[in-house]
């Protein structure tokens, strides 16, 4: 969940965000109006942590009055005895996450306009649905203002000269802190350079495709349509998601987890659709419903690690400058857990919950000198 060329800084109370781009933009990982949040990984950590994501989300709805999740449930097919599906199924249960089992007999009851393929297994994970993203990030935004946070769009950092106290040049000045988060999305290497550290990220850029309905209201939100996951299928080893018609009126969201590697500056010159192919064949087969051409193609980024987990860590000679990135296309829904572990190690506070699978160490490796 972070923002291109933010910079987040701590000096005697004051809280300031930097932030290349004129807030609100379309061009990093956050934008956009919906996200899905779920419990439904194989690993187990991100379902413990989403217990309080589900409640801090909670809370910044109650304080700034605005809904910012609506469930839909989630539902996920995948083949039935491949590991991946196993493991998610073995993570609700374990957290006991209200979920149903479908069966070849009663899934088209359940799930119309959805063919299931022979061999795959279905779960609905109840409590599963979807987070306004745009209208997210403005209310947190809001109260971060409203606290006494400072936001200044529009200024892009050049410089980072680490120390005991951190100085940070942008475009319109210098600015001094005991210590600095650094959450700059796509652009994270770019800047972590000028801290003499590399991390092994890759940019990718997907295709964000909403797909027609045949007859209107078939996969529409009001209609109790959930949000999916296909973990693998004949088109594919990635993932397929797709959101309910809601965005768009008669649109469905149905995105490939993957993209094409690209440089953040210029996304727009990268015109690969290879994962558009894949989604258009898997619509024709397995949502006979929609329309299998795409009605509008938007994109985002992104930034992701080689294990797909996200980095959550102080930087390994400078420990007052904090680093959050690699969130590899899933860390929106933990937006309120990311930002209360990256203040508590800017604070030198034990984290609330453990870091191992987001240290930088795991990479061994394949971090780099940038100087």
């Amino acid at each position: 969940m972070s923002t291109p060329m933010t910079r987040s800084e701590r000096s005697s109370g004051v809280k300031t965000v930097r932030e290349n781009f004129v807030l609100p933009h379309t061009r990093g990982s956050s934008h956009g109006q919906t996200r899905i949040i779920r419990k439904a990984y194989d690993e187990d950590f991100y379902a413990h942590m989403l217990d309080e994501c589900y409640e801090l989300w909670a809370q910044l709805e109650k304080e700034a009055g605005v809904r910012l999740y609506r469930q839909t449930g989630l539902l996920v097919i995948g083949p039935e005895n491949s590991r991946y599906y196993e493991l998610v199924k073995t993570t609700l249960k374990k957290n006991k996450v209200p979920m149903v089992v479908l069966t070849r007999d009663n899934f088209s009851q359940h799930i119309p306009h959805v063919i299931l393929d022979e061999g795959h297994g279905a779960v609905v994970e109840v409590p599963a649905g979807i987070l306004y993203a745009d209208r997210a990030l403005k209310t947190a935004q809001g109260q971060f203002q409203k606290l006494g946070g400072v936001i200044r769009d529009k200024e892009m950092v050049t410089d980072i000269k680490p120390g005991p106290v951190v100085t940070v040049v942008t475009s319109s000045g210098a600015y001094q802190a005991k210590s600095v988060v650094i959450t700059a999305g796509p652009w994270a290497n770019r800047l972590l350079a000028h801290t003499g550290l590399e991390l092994p990220l890759e940019v990718a850029k997907i295709n964000v495709c909403y797909w027609k309905e045949k007859v209107p209201g078939s996969y529409d939100i009001e209609k109790r349509f959930p949000c999916f996951i296909q973990t693998e299928c004949k088109e594919s080893k990635e993932h397929i998601y797709g959101l309910p018609s809601n965005e768009y009126p008669g649109l469905m969201k149905i995105c490939y987890h993957a993209g094409s590697v690209v440089d953040p500056d210029h996304r727009d010159q990268q015109t690969d659709r290879s994962d558009i192919d894949i989604l258009q064949r898997y619509v024709a087969r397995c949502l006979p419903g929609l329309e299998p051409k795409p009605a509008v193609v938007e994109s985002c980024l992104y930034t992701l690690t080689p294990d797909r987990h996200f980095v959550l860590d102080c930087h390994p000679t400078y420990s007052n400058i904090v680093i959050g990135a690699g969130f590899s296309g899933h860390g929106f829904k933990f937006g309120p857990i990311i930002g209360k572990l990256l203040s508590e190690l800017s604070l030198g506070e034990v984290p609330s919950y453990d870091l191992s699978p987001f240290r930088i160490r795991r990479f061994h490796g394949n971090t780099k000198s940038a100087l």
